[in-house]
């Protein structure tokens, strides 16, 4: 195991919860064993755009990227930019790697553990976009710091991400939200929030689509959703 200095954001990327879930299908499963080992992201080095891509084009992140529908819409929307996506559960990763399959995205690579890991290997000021949607929410107070939204995590996040660049997060969870916001509120030098009004959090913004998570979280909990847009200053 490595080391981490007090203080370090990769001390919070500990997995907790769980990383497997039912059996994978024998298509599943093949594409985790075959196309995965094709467009993951190297284990060690550095992690850029022209190692992963063999070219400068604009990089996204999303951390915890469920079942892979943002992703691969983001993808298919932006067929010029590069896309990595880190999730520990497995079946989420089938299902990703089973839309990259079906809609042949080549502009996917993809991180099976942990996002902070990943996330510590791409150079100060490389991302165009960086996404957390609807992110585990501890909702227990003695479990805040496993949050994604914690200051670690958060400066890492504005310290990856280019001047301009986007942070965009997502939550259907009121505890999560006044903690995220709470959090945020101590990085305004390093973020500014794109609000004008209500509205602004409370309608999805153009270029985000719903995911089976959000739409389980609307329709079948009855919960409100909120989406956040942070620009890097």
């Amino acid at each position: 195991m490595t080391a981490h200095k007090e203080g370090d954001p990769t001390t919070l990327n500990r997995l907790y919860g769980r990383s497997i879930g039912k059996p994978l299908r024998a298509h599943q499963q093949g594409l985790v064993d075959n196309l995965l080992p094709q467009i993951a992201v190297p284990d060690e080095g550095p992690v850029t755009a022209e190692r992963l891509f063999g070219d400068s084009r604009p990089l996204h992140f999303e951390i915890g990227f469920g079942g892979g529908e943002h992703l691969a819409y983001r993808a298919d929307l932006l067929p010029d930019h590069g896309f990595i996506g880190a999730e520990p559960y497995v079946n989420g990763v089938a299902q990703c790697l089973a839309q990259i399959e079906e809609e042949r995205l080549g502009n996917i690579r993809l991180v099976h553990g942990d996002a902070l890991q990943a996330l510590a290997r791409v150079p100060d000021g490389a991302l165009t976009m960086a996404y957390l949607l609807h992110p585990d929410p501890w909702p227990k107070a003695k479990h805040a710091k496993r949050r994604m939204m914690n200051d670690g995590p958060v400066r890492m996040i504005a310290d990856k991400l280019k001047p301009g660049g986007e942070f965009r997060f997502g939550t259907d969870h009121p505890i999560y939200l006044r903690h995220a916001l709470m959090v945020m509120r101590r990085f305004t030098d390093a973020f500014e929030w794109l609000v004008e009004d209500r509205a602004s959090w409370e309608n999805r913004p153009s270029g985000w689509c719903q995911t089976r998570y959000e739409k389980k979280a609307r329709e079948q909990m009855g919960h409100e959703v909120w989406y956040f847009r942070f620009r890097r200053r």
